[in-house]
Parts: C-alpha cells; sequence; structure tokens
C-alpha cells in the first residue's frame, strides 16, 4: 500500500506542478498588472511605472518569471501584490476562513448525500426515495448564486419573525464580540451556520444521486444473494457487503468534487461577506494581480490534490485489490 500512494503522490506533484505553471502563462498573457497604475490622472513618473515593473518581474520571459516565483513559493515567499503590499500578510488569515467553510460544507454534504442515496436505494420507488428524488434534483438544478441569496433571504425573514438574531448572515464575526471565549465561540457559529448550509446544499444532492445509482447496482449484485443464502439477514448483507463496495467510486466523486465545492465556496464568500480565498480570488482577477491569482490557484490545486490522496488512502481501506 506504501508504494501504491507513493506512486500517486509523485503523480499529483507533476498534476500540481502543470496546473501552477499553466495558470501562470494564462495569467501572464492575459494580465496587465500595471494597468490601474497607468490609468491613473494624473499619470505618474516614468521612474515609478519603471520601479513598479521591476519590482513585479514584468520585463522578464513568462517561463522564467514562473520559475522565479516556484523558487520564492518553495521558501515561503508568495510574492508581492500590485498594490505593494506582500501576499504572505493575506493570504494564511484567507486560507483559515475558507477552510473553515469547505471543509466543514464537504465533509457534512458528502455524509449526508451518501447516507440519502444509499438509504434511496434500500427504498427504491417508496415515498422516502421520491421525496429524496425531487429534492436532489432541485437542488442539482439550483446554482450556487441562488441558493446563497435565496437561503441568506430565509435567514433575514426567519430573524425579523422571531424578532431574534438566531442567524447571523454577514461576514465571519461580528464587529463587537461581548467578553468571553463561549461569547466569541457562538458568534462565529451563528455566522458560520447559513454559509455552510449553502455549501452542505450545494454538494448534498450530486453524492446522493451518485450513491443511490451505485448501491442499485450493488444489490442487484451475486455476491449479495450468495450473502443472504448463508445466512445473513438482508440489512446485515447490504450493510456489510453493498454499502461497503458502493462507496469505493463515491471516493473518487469526493476527490474530483472539490474544485466544484471551493468554486461554489467562491460565491458564497462574496454573497455573505467572507473575506477568504474566493473572494481574494475574484479580487486578483478584477485587479489583474497574479501573485493574488496564482496564490489561490495553488491553494485549489493543493485542495484537490490532498482530497485527492484521501481518496486513495480511502479507496486501498476499501478495496483490498488496490493494496496489491
Amino acid at each position: 500500500m506504501a508504494g501504491y500512494l507513493a506512486r500517486r503522490f509523485l503523480n499529483y506533484l507533476v498534476l500540481l506542478f502543470v496546473a501552477t505553471f499553466l495558470t501562470y502563462l494564462l495569467a501572464s498573457l492575459t494580465f496587465d498588472p500595471l494597468a490601474n497604475l497607468l490609468g491613473r490622472n494624473p499619470p505618474p513618473a516614468p521612474e515609478v511605472i519603471a520601479a513598479k515593473r521591476a519590482a513585479l518581474h514584468l520585463g522578464d520571459n513568462p517561463v522564467v518569471r514562473y520559475f522565479a516565483w516556484l523558487r520564492d513559493v518553495l521558501t515561503g515567499n508568495f510574492g508581492e501584490t500590485v498594490a505593494a503590499g506582500s501576499v504572505n500578510d493575506e493570504l494564511w488569515r484567507r486560507i483559515l476562513v475558507s477552510l473553515r467553510l469547505v471543509v466543514l460544507g464537504t465533509v457534512l454534504g458528502a455524509v449526508i448525500g451518501t447516507l440519502i442515496g444509499a438509504y434511496s436505494a434500500v427504498r427504491q420507488y417508496k415515498l422516502f426515495d421520491h421525496i429524496a428524488t425531487i429534492v436532489t434534483f432541485v437542488l442539482l438544478s439550483v446554482p450556487v448564486l441562488v441558493l446563497a441569496p435565496v437561503l441568506k433571504y430565509v435567514a433575514v425573514q426567519v430573524n425579523q419573525s422571531t424578532g431574534s438574531t438566531i442567524f447571523q448572515y454577514t461576514g465571519e464575526t461580528s464587529t463587537t464580540v461581548g467578553p468571553g471565549l463561549w461569547t466569541e465561540v457562538v458568534d462565529r457559529a451563528q455566522h458560520l451556520v447559513v454559509p455552510t448550509l449553502v455549501l452542505i446544499l450545494f454538494t448534498l444532492g450530486s453524492y446522493s444521486r451518485y450513491m443511490r445509482g451505485s448501491m442499485l447496482d450493488e444489490l442487484g449484485s451475486d455476491y449479495i444473494r450468495t450473502a443472504r443464502g448463508k445466512g445473513l439477514t438482508r440489512g446485515r448483507a447490504v450493510f456489510r457487503h453493498g454499502f461497503r463496495t458502493a462507496l469505493i467510486p463515491m471516493a473518487t466523486l469526493f476527490a474530483f468534487g472539490m474544485g466544484a465545492v471551493i468554486t461554489g465556496a467562491t460565491f458564497t464568500e462574496r454573497v455573505f461577506g467572507w473575506y477568504g480565498m474566493g473572494d481574494w480570488l475574484v479580487y486578483g482577477i478584477t485587479s489583474q494581480d497574479i501573485n493574488i491569482t496564482l496564490a489561490v490557484s495553488l491553494f485549489t490545486a493543493l485542495s484537490v490534490l490532498i482530497s485527492g490522496m484521501l481518496t486513495d488512502i480511502l479507496t486501498a481501506a476499501l478495496d483490498p485489490r488496490v493494496r496489491v
């Protein structure tokens, strides 16, 4: 198993290099980081433009600039923004903000969706299956940039009807929080509930439908009938054999669905005023800042690759054939 995981890790390193290189090349060819500076009235002095161009290494070949950027990243330096600030100053805080949303929303959405899909397959064409099918199809058809404002509106209506602030829907924390650790924890949890629910619902639909299809394939397999013939009850045969086997393709979906969840988090952060990596990506593209865009792209690629490694470990644990 160690050799299998080592080979997968090397593959992921190559993919990480290719992803960041192509992103850097595309950003270098399309962005004009000095556009905002040149558009000022009165225009800045030529020596100021030359100094900024030299600081951002804009005169170098894009390939040379990429390897210089990669060398600095390996030492922990993510470069300078167009506004003359350090990318490092914002990077780690924004990563923690995004991880609170993405990790919680992804894990809960995947677990809940998988359980709903499995139970729908077991209860095929029963009432629960029909209700789950309708709900998941609605969730699949509603994009996150529509789902987020709808849930925000619902949170506002709940607060108004109850006359309290059960849900906080702007920012990651309140500007003024009462004294005490518990007060701060409750305040952050109130701000976390609605945007996390958006990502859970965004993730839940696809996992539920995929798991239902995978589970139905396993329920009709010969080994399930054999297990029943050996004396196992239907529930034990389904849980011990069918459910475990049906999870194998779901592990792959978890890895490749991470990119979609991060994309959904971008819209969620913008709607709810969370200043995480998604919000920063929009700012980086708007300001044509190559280093900010690359930092967010690297975070996204690493998130997908880490989830891929976790998927490989889960697949090896579920399927003994992979470990051979």
